[in-house]
């Protein structure tokens, strides 16, 4: 609230007649707070603690009590006063004023001669008679606590009594104070027996407790208060951190500007927007006319810019920073200048850092700059980030990029370490841009904001230079270069010094010469010892055109002089002035400071607000030249994370920490930044609380008449909002009637109610009272005066006011007002309260509850969030409804800030019901207030409060029914911080049962006593506990005898998991009862039993023996896992299992039905798995399989038996394989009719296989055949017919899952495969019936000549066939040399009578009908008289290989008819004829062309056990494109790719020949010197010829 305008003639007498009034009071109101007297010092004193006073008050409050100046609201009311005041003129008003302030001023003087020769006379007879009466020091006024603000003076003061008169001394925290030790700073007084200490400009460290000690012959006695010194009001950043902007202009304005409503502390984020806001009061608001503002950030004028944006306008100033960066951190400040100068605010910016983009990776840097500007080399410098929590800063990356682009590229290879880099191999002329990236061992930062631009150029040749913008572009011009000749002087270069001096370098700098021409121009540099020597060149060699050279052989210890030359091309340039002496170490000894900073000193951290610290420290010993700032980090006491405070390095060693938590306990550290980045961290502050800095109270306010009698007037008023951090122990009441200007004092003492009642008054006469509060820190504030009040005797028969309308638990939507029963009842008992309410600035009340209510507190509901509510009271009684009470203040329906509830539960340990609270909300002056239904729990033996922090809590004693009720409580010096919460009866009875279970607890169990059966045959008993503390006690109890730990029982119990148990080692039928674990815990105890009897006990026992033994066989090799099955996913089935504890000695076999099983792989045990393969796995295949493990330390056996239930899980597993992997239907066909085939991986007949035809199942017949190899399934439908047609399915079940395949054989697809089935019939008939040789001749015959050669076959044909025999390709006629004999069509022979070697040859058999025949030949060798039979040739005689001939009506040609002579079989060396049974040939022959091609395939016939079909096996290819052979492949090691239809297999014969042919019964020969050959089954396919 502003002050008002007092007249220039009021001003000044108002003031002084204060004065007089003071010294009038003077001797009377001293306050002390140990006897709770209050008494007037004198008029120094007075004026100085109402400048202190004035000083200290906010704008908001009351500031300048004019006397009698009043709004007209405030005169309503008043009919006398109003009266008076309204009619007299401005005019006479003044003149009775004046002569008011005459009559008062001259009787306060006359008064005060009095009342002084009364004092002096009284002091006299009482200094008489005490002087003669020897005594002790006695403090009658002591020392009282005093708070003032930075700057002023404080005075403390005492009053002490004693014979002799004792000697006074004063100490400042135990220490004396010495005046002399800081002149001008302490003055000590002893007057009148009163002592002073007056300590002038106080400042922070002035804080402190203060004592003044008393000492005579007879004793000592002492006083203390504590001084508190203040910064400037409110804690501000100008005040307390001493930034200052300086004035950047003297600027005139005409507009009176006020700010309002200023923007507050921020917090941002990197890459985020902020916006500071300030609301203006502008006299005369002209809007072409806006007031002139500056921003500031740390002390530097800020101007509009892309990162900033300025506006003023609408009574509003705003600063936008619309992308933030940690350079934009910092102490920002308006200033706006007014009519009588300036007004500013100032508060901080925090940006903290973004999200990295790698974690663990360090903040970016800030405040990237370029110094050293050259053609060569731009000097880059920043400033580091904090590291709070993240690894070091092991360098820097330093970027550039070319103004105007966007592509960056990076400059060194390798991290910098130091904060600073040249940057070189830039192109003079250039302009570019820096950025900075800092690297730890996460990973590389965000880069910094990017620096201004700045151009490749020598200082010099930028003097010449001049940028002229000429259609949008720039142009840069040399200036001044006509007066210059090409062939110009350089001038010598000046200031040479040195710039930077490190450990390993000295960096000498100068400035340009000043007349160097347009020629570009180099540098030399000399050096000298600078106690004398001569001159040498240092940059030998190397062409320098910058003015800087690092120079790196400089020894140390020894001081160095540096000049510099200038030259061009044309001439050489004087040489500078020398520099001065340049060494490594000071000259006292001491080495310059090279590394970081060392640590700061250890911070102390003071209050502030209740929302922030102030933090101040020392400055590091070493390190402080080049010191870029500080970094302060925080964490809360009891937690280990540090948090940093600020995020760019702040440069003073003071500093405000805003955004704490307030009642939390914080301690600080500071760490020194500079080039080389951040020293130690400081040692640890001190903990402190944040808490708001003591502060009086400030002013009461809403002061209320409660009753007049005529001769007293009892008034109330609300207590003060803000209690300056420490508790109101005393109120203080004043008076005064209206026609008087002095205030008189009600209470000397100090009182604590609200109420006060004052006597002593004049009936009629109009009063006015004003309140001031007292708390530790001193007397507040008084408040406003109340309105006029006329003493005149209450005699109404309604009710008086209530007051002390409070409020509680605000919400969104409700709050809870209540009020104190008023003091003047009427006529009656009072019978009840009306609540009205009103929005703010509205008169139009509602009244909230139509009947009066009896209790004096109201819940208020249905309130809209955020608008603003008053109220007002009325009170009823029997006649009628009173006076209403004073509308309380406008308050807002929003909770406060982080709002918490009342929370019920129940004491764990204790089992006391409570009520809990925790505030969100805390001072240190702060109490919890409950009440129960509205009304203050005092002193109660049902309930107790205790209060831990920001916690409190109202426990129960022995509670029931008559604690049931509306609890609350109230947190005081608080934004409002309060709850509520109605215990009812179902609630109460809960957690009486709960606490019924806590005073008498049960160890609660997790489980139950239990057994279980380890290895060795040990038997662990056990329960679980939820709970166990170290101190449990426990025991066992078998069979009601107690078991202690020992031989044969272990007995312990582990409290982090709750479990007691006991192992029994020998379980044996001994061990059979009851088991008891009997716990006690604290209070609390349990039991449990378990009763091992009968045959729970057996199966137990029985699992003990069964453990012993396994422990024994686990000593030696053993299986670790038994025996089992998979199916691999060739559906072979595998046995496996597990061993362990082998060795290379241990054995290993397998058995079926004990018959022992030598697998192909032996068994590796030592690879801990042993596997036995079961391939084409069948029925067959059942039986018991064992495995034996065994060495010298014993064997071990596996048995698993392959039968049943495991014999389906085998057959489904591989139908799930076989079924997954199973082709679509395939149709062949077959000379028998239609066969549909389904390939798979194994297939087998033990598998729940099913065929369908049209959904119907088909079972195996003569029409529908099913059958199967390893490798398909097959369905044949004979002599099929249009019946036959439709859809077939067949479905393989794995006893989970069917798998289905189809074929739809209808249409084309059957039409094809019946003409296919034709033909194939027609060819296997006519096969059947062809001409053939069925056996009897060899392959070769070796013979004596002279001998007769035998040659005999069996033929077959239907019909007859005709047989030729052929020599070397011509016929053999019948003669009496070579017989030919063809007997009953199916023997025939052809004998040789007497054999020469002209019979030797080749001979052949043709036999044929009219299906076809068969063409078989023999070589026939005759050898002579004593001659050597062949070795070769001697008993390897063969069957002749019949060759088929196919049907055609083309004659076979005639034989040869020559005619050989018949040799006698009676010779006495038999011809070599073959023996019956004779092998099939094992090579295989090709297949002879035929009309009907055989497919191709290199598959080899398989051997097979089962004898030949009766139908000859069908091998041609269909010619019916689409159609397959019909005979299948069987499984080979080389699979034919071509065609899946195998060959039958032949046991002792392999063909690859595809064909065959259907066996006919073969009868015996009738010669008895040539048996048959190989038998019919032998010969399923024909054989073709030799070659």
């Amino acid at each position: 609230m502003a002050s008002k305008i007092i007249p220039w003639y009021k001003r000044d007498r108002g003031s002084q007649v204060k004065s007089d009034l003071a010294y009038q009071y003077s001797t009377k109101r001293v306050i002390s707070l140990k006897a709770a007297q209050r008494k007037s010092s004198s008029r120094s004193r007075s004026q100085a603690q109402a400048t202190a006073t004035e000083a200290m008050a906010e704008s908001e409050y009351y500031t300048i009590p004019v006397f009698r100046q009043r709004t007209r609201e405030e005169t309503e009311g008043t009919e006398e006063y109003q009266r008076v005041s309204t009619k007299l003129e401005k005019g006479l008003a003044a003149i009775q004023e004046e002569l008011q302030r005459m009559r008062i001023s001259t009787k306060a003087q006359v008064d005060s001669l009095a009342i002084e020769r009364e004092v002096k006379e009284k002091m006299y007879r009482k200094v008489d008679l005490l002087e003669e009466i020897p005594r002790m020091p006695d403090f009658i006024v002591a020392l009282r606590p005093h708070t003032v603000w930075e700057k002023m003076p404080v005075k403390l003061f005492c009053t002490v009594l004693g014979t002799p008169r004792p000697i006074v001394k004063w100490y400042k925290g135990g220490v004396p104070v010495d005046p002399l030790s800081a002149p001008g700073k302490y003055k000590i007084e002893s007057k009148y027996g009163v002592h002073s200490l007056i300590i002038s400009r106080c400042v922070v460290s002035d804080t402190a407790d203060y004592s003044a000690v008393a000492t005579n012959s007879h004793g000592t006695a002492t006083s203390a208060a504590t001084v508190t010194v203040r910064r400037g009001t409110g804690g501000g950043w100008s005040s307390q951190i001493g930034i200052v902007p300086r004035l950047s202009g003297s600027y005139f304005s005409k507009l009176e500007v006020s700010l309002v409503h200023c923007f507050p502390v921020t917090f941002g984020v990197e890459g985020e927007s902020a916006s500071l806001q300030c609301s203006l009061v502008v006299v005369p608001d002209l809007p072409n006319l806006l007031p002139i503002i500056e921003w500031y950030r740390d002390e530097k004028l800020l101007q509009p810019g892309p990162l900033v944006g300025m506006s003023v306008g609408g009574g509003v100033a705003n600063l936008v920073l619309p992308h933030l960066a940690k350079d934009d951190e910092g102490l920002y400040t308006i200033r706006v200048f007014t009519k009588d100068g300036t007004s500013e605010h100032c508060a901080y910016l925090f940006v903290s850092d973004a999200t990295p983009p790698v974690a663990g990776a360090p903040g970016a840097p800030m405040s990237v700059k370029a110094y050293d500007i050259s053609s060569e080399y731009i000097l880059v410098a920043w400033k580091p980030p904090n590291t709070v929590n993240e690894a070091p800063i092991t360098g820097y990356f330093v970027d550039r990029c070319e103004v105007g682009s966007d592509s960056w590229v990076q400059c060194n290879d390798a991290p910098v370490k130091v904060c600073k880099y040249p940057v070189q191999n830039l192109k003079p002329g250039h302009s570019y841009q820096f950025r900075v990236r800092a690297v730890n061992s996460a990973g590389v930062s965000r880069a910094s904001r990017p620096s201004h631009g700045v151009t490749a150029l020598d200082a010099a040749e930028s003097t010449k230079l001049e940028v002229i913008k000429r259609q949008g572009k720039y142009h840069v011009v040399t200036r001044n270069h006509e007066l210059e000749s090409q062939a110009t002087i350089p001038g010598p270069p000046c200031d040479v010094h040195a710039s930077e001096i490190y450990k390993t370098h000295v960096v000498i700098s100068w400035t340009p010469p000043s007349q160097r021409g347009p020629a570009p121009l180099c540098y030399a540099v000399e050096k000298c010892w600078a106690a004398g020597g001569t001159w040498r060149r240092v940059n030998t060699g190397v062409e320098l055109q910058s003015p800087r050279l690092a120079v790196f052989d400089f020894p140390d210890e020894r001081a160095y002089l540096f000049r510099v030359f200038a030259f061009n091309a044309y001439h050489v340039g004087p040489a500078s002035e020398p520099s001065e002496p340049v060494m490594k170490a000071h000259r006292d000894g001491c080495e310059l400071p090279v590394g970081v900073a060392s640590a700061p000193g250890q911070p102390v951290a003071t209050r502030n607000t209740k929302s922030s610290v102030f933090v101040q420290w020392e400055a590091p010993r070493h390190g402080q030249e080049g010191l870029m700032g500080y970094y302060i980090d925080a964490r809360v006491v009891g937690s280990k994370d540090w948090f940093a405070c600020n995020h760019k390095p702040f440069k003073l060693n003071r500093f405000v920490v805003h955004g704490l938590t307030p009642g939390e306990t914080y301690v600080f550290r500071v760490q020194a930044v500079n080039v080389f980045g951040l020293s130690e961290e400081s040692q640890e502050s001190g903990p402190i609380a944040v808490e708001p800095a003591l502060a009086t109270p400030s002013a009461p306010y809403g002061i209320s008449l409660l009753n007049c009698d005529g001769s007293s007037m009892t008034v109330s008023w609300s207590s003060p909002k803000r209690c300056g951090g420490s508790k109101i122990i005393a109120y203080y009441v004043d008076r005064r009637d209206v026609d008087s200007l002095a205030w008189k004092e009600v209470n000397v003492n100090g009182i604590m109610d609200q109420v006060c009642t004052v006597d002593n008054l004049t009936e009629g006469t109009f009063y006015e009272f004003k309140v001031q509060a007292a708390n530790m820190a001193g007397v507040g504030l008084p408040s406003a005066p109340s309105l006029p009040m006329k003493c005149e005797a209450w005699t109404m028969e309604q009710p008086g006011p209530a007051y002390d309308l409070t409020f509680s638990e605000v919400r969104s939507h409700s709050l809870v007002l209540v009020w104190k029963a008023p003091v003047y009842t009427g006529a009656s008992a009072v019978s009840g309260y009306f609540v009205d309410m009103a929005k703010k600035g509205s008169c139009e009340f509602v009244a909230l509850n139509e009947s009066a209510i009896t209790q004096r507190y109201m819940q208020v509901t249905g309130l809209e969030e955020g608008e603003w509510y008053v109220f007002r009271v009325r009170t009823v009684n029997g006649h009628g409804i009173g006076r209403p009470s004073l509308v309380t203040e406008a308050i807002c329906a929003r909770p406060p800030p982080g709002t918490k509830e009342i929370i019920t539960g129940v004491d764990e340990e204790t089992g006391d019901i409570f009520l809990s609270l925790e505030a969100s909300d805390i001072s240190q002056g702060s109490a919890f207030v409950w009440s129960k239904n509205y009304k203050p729990i005092g002193e109660c033996p049902r309930v107790t409060v205790s209060t831990k922090g920001r916690t409190s809590r109202l426990s129960f004693m022995n509670p029931d029914k008559d604690d049931l009720g509306r609890y609350s409580v109230l947190v005081t010096d608080t934004d409002g911080v309060s709850a509520s919460h109605t215990l009812t009866e179902d609630e109460l009875n809960s957690m009486l049962e709960l606490s019924h279970a806590i005073r008498n607890p049960i160890v609660p169990l997790k489980h139950g006593l239990n057994y279980e059966v380890l290895e060795k045959g040990h038997v662990r008993f056990w329960a679980q506990a939820v709970k166990l503390s170290p101190a449990v006690t426990y025991r066992f109890v078998v069979n009601d005898k107690e078991v202690t730990s020992g031989e044969g029982h272990k007995i312990s119990h582990d409290v982090s998991t709750g479990v007691i148990q006991m192992i029994v080692e020998n379980f044996t039928r001994d061990s059979e009862g009851t088991y008891t674990l009997q716990i006690h815990d604290g209070k609390a105890k349990t039991q449990s039993s378990l009763v091992l009897v009968g045959d729970v006990f057996l199966v137990g026992l029985k699992e003990a023996e069964f453990q012993r033994r396994e422990y024994v066989r686990k000593q030696g090799a053993h299986f670790s896992e038994y025996l089992t099955f998979t199916v691999n996913e060739d559906c072979t089935v595998m046995l496996t299992c597990k061993v362990a504890n082998v060795k290379k000695e241990t054995t290993f076999h397998w058995y079926k039905e004990d018959e022992e099983i030598i697998p192909e792989t032996p068994p590796n045990v030592m690879s801990g798995a042993c596997a036995l393969p079961i391939p084409l796995f069948s029925r067959k295949d059942q039986g018991v399989y064992k495995a034996v493990i065994g060495d010298d330390r014993g064997k071990d056996t596996s048995i698993y038996e392959i039968s049943g239930k495991i014999f389906d899980d085998i057959i489904n597993a591989i139908a799930r394989l076989a079924g997954e992997s199973a082709s679509e239907l395939v149709l062949q066909c077959t000379p028998e009719g239609i066969r549909l085939q389904c390939y798979m991986t194994y297939y087998t007949e033990e598998m729940k296989t099913v065929w369908k035809h049209k959904e119907s199942k088909i079972a195996s017949s003569e029409k529908m055949r099913i059958g199967g190899t390893s490798e398909m399934a097959w369905m044949q439908i004979c002599d099929p017919s249009d019946k036959e047609k439709g859809l077939y399915t067949i479905e393989i079940s794995d006893g989970v899952k069917t798998h289905a395949r189809t074929f739809d054989l209808s249409g084309q697809a059957y039409t094809d495969a019946y003409e296919e089935y034709l033909r194939l019939k027609a060819a296997a008939f006519a096969e059947k019936n062809r001409g053939r040789v069925l056996g009897g001749l060899p392959d070769v015959v070796t013979i004596m000549e002279d001998k007769s050669l035998s040659l005999t076959c069996t033929v077959w044909g239907d019909p007859t066939p005709e047989v030729t025999w052929f020599k070397n390709e011509q016929e053999v006629a019948s003669n009496e040399h070579t017989r030919i004999t063809f007997d009953g069509g199916k023997f025939s022979s052809l004998v040789i009578n007497q054999v020469t070697p002209e019979d030797s040859g080749k001979y052949s058999i043709n036999v044929r009908n009219k299906y076809g025949g068969e063409f078989v030949e023999i070589t026939v060798s005759v050898y002579r008289h004593g001659e050597q039979i062949p070795d070769s040739k001697m008993g390897q005689t063969k069957m002749a290989t019949p060759a088929v001939i196919p049907p055609s009506k083309t004659p076979t040609p005639a034989p040869s008819k020559t005619q050989t002579p018949t040799l006698s079989m009676k010779s006495s060396t038999p011809a070599s004829t073959p023996k019956s049974q004779t092998p099939a040939p094992k090579s295989p022959t090709p297949a002879p062309k035929s009309t009907t091609p055989a497919p191709k395939s290199t598959t080899p016939a398989p051997k097979s056990p089962t004898p030949a079909p009766k139908s000859p096996t069908p091998g041609l290819k269909s010619p019916t494109p689409g159609l397959k052979s019909p005979t299948p492949a069987p499984k080979s090691p080389t699979p034919a790719p071509k065609s899946p239809t195998p060959t039958p297999k032949s046991p002792g014969f392999k063909s690859p020949t595809p064909f065959g042919k259907s066996p006919t019964p073969v009868p015996k020969s009738p010669t008895p010197s040539v048996k048959s050959p190989t038998p019919s089954r032998f010969m399923k396919s024909p054989t073709p010829p030799r070659k």
